[in-house]
């Protein structure tokens, strides 16, 4: 486990550990930051994230996205659940319909152009939301939560999710909930990366490095107060 900060701990269960050898996870601390509709400066990083996106795949199309490691990997989680990666979808839609990412508010769009630069999984709370502690763990399939759509989602079994102390705030398959959403009065934010066997703690560390750097250009005055790895 990697810990730049101990301020806020993501707890791991027992379950966790022995349903997902090999697997990475990720939190990212950011305070002191705003959320504007727009950031220009972020947009224009958007821009040149899609622009790389479109060359990278010019040639090799679709079957080249999904020949990507970090896509077969969550390819491999999806497909227990019958579903598509979504973030593989989006990438396929930048890369070969030139649709441009959405611009929701500024730090989700940080997340966003971060998950298609690194096909890596995450979600975004409003810390202040959260009830600290929080935890990683494996459902058993009884679970719920309000998804950001605001209707209630039962969980599959052994899925990876993460609770605080009032219920759960993500999951892989159904995302983030409502309750700790990021709105256009954030300061702080928390990041979780979701990794599933063959993603690695550098991928990880990197593609929160990306996230950290997004958000300064949306606020020079952001903090980066935690970044936290764990390794299965």
């Amino acid at each position: 486990m990697e810990n730049k900060n101990n301020n806020l701990n993501l707890q791991i269960s027992n379950e966790w550990k022995n349903t997902f050898p090999g697997a990475t996870v990720g939190l990212l601390v950011i305070k002191n930051t705003i959320n504007p509709q727009k950031s220009s400066a972020l947009d224009n990083e958007m821009k040149n994230v899609e622009n790389e996106i479109r060359n990278r795949f010019s040639d090799s199309g679709r079957e080249g996205i999904r020949e990507l490691n970090t896509i077969k990997a969550y390819t491999q989680h999806y497909k227990k659940f019958k579903k598509s990666y979504h973030v593989m979808l989006q990438l396929e839609s930048v890369a070969l319909k030139n649709r441009n990412l959405p611009r929701i508010s500024s730090l989700v769009s940080a997340m966003f152009t971060a998950e298609l630069k690194n096909q890596l999984l995450t979600a975004g709370h409003d810390l202040s939301k959260l009830k600290l502690p929080i935890e990683l763990n494996t459902s058993k399939g009884s679970e719920s939560y309000i998804g950001m759509n605001g209707n209630a989602q039962k969980l599959n079994e052994n899925d990876m999710y993460i609770s605080d102390s009032e219920g759960i705030i993500s999951s892989i398959i159904y995302g983030p909930d409502k309750r700790t959403s990021i709105t256009s009065s954030t300061k702080d934010v928390v990041f979780t990366v979701y990794g599933t066997t063959g993603i690695s703690p550098e991928q990880i560390n990197q593609h929160l490095e990306d996230i950290s750097l997004y958000v300064s250009m949306i606020s020079s005055e952001s903090i980066t107060d935690t970044i936290q790895i764990y390794n299965n």
